[in-house]
């Protein structure tokens, strides 16, 4: 008869940090489809929307490093939170923006504040014990699929109803 394998419980707050994920990844999900046309309101062409998406992801390169560093100084909650709010932050700034230069302002933000996701990996990495991390990781990236399934259908819903909501609700 073949062995039944022991299901271990999830590690205290894995969910919290799951959900977390997912929500970030929703919010970015959001955006990144309806950026380019939104981008072509204020006179960006192809090139200047290709700078806008890559502005994200250099700030995001900078200073996920740093934030790392200073999640194992002070600890992953404060960062994580940190970086959500600075998130809601860029989107609000790329939501109310007058000018394109606002609009690379609230990437440039959402970029430095996109730390979540990794800091969320090394929270689960700390709590999950060693035979186990592989499962919780592979479960963190679901929660990047629930993100980018979920993320564009609400914003392009959003879009419908102004070209900016989509930003106000990924905030």
């Amino acid at each position: 008869m073949a062995k039944k394998k022991e299901r271990q419980p999830f590690p205290r707050g894995f969910w919290v940090i799951w959900t977390t994920v997912a929500i970030d990844l929703i919010g970015f999900g959001i955006v990144l489809p309806i950026l380019p046309q939104y981008a072509e309101r204020f006179g960006a062409g192809a090139a200047v929307i290709g700078l806008l998406s890559a502005t994200f992801s250099l700030a995001q390169l900078v200073f996920a490093p740093v934030w790392g560093k200073l999640s194992d100084r002070i600890g992953r909650k404060p960062i994580i939170i940190l970086s959500l709010c600075g998130t809601a932050v860029g989107s609000l700034v790329t939501g109310f923006a007058g000018a394109l230069w606002i609009l690379f302002l609230g990437r440039i933000i959402d970029g430095i504040s996109g730390a979540s996701v990794s800091v969320a990996q090394a929270a689960v990495a700390d709590i999950s014990p060693a035979r186990q991390r592989a499962r919780y990781m592979g479960l963190i990236g679901a929660a990047f699929g629930v993100g980018f399934v979920a993320g564009p259908i609400i914003g392009s819903l959003a879009a419908l109803v102004d070209p900016k909501a989509p930003f106000f609700v990924a905030a």
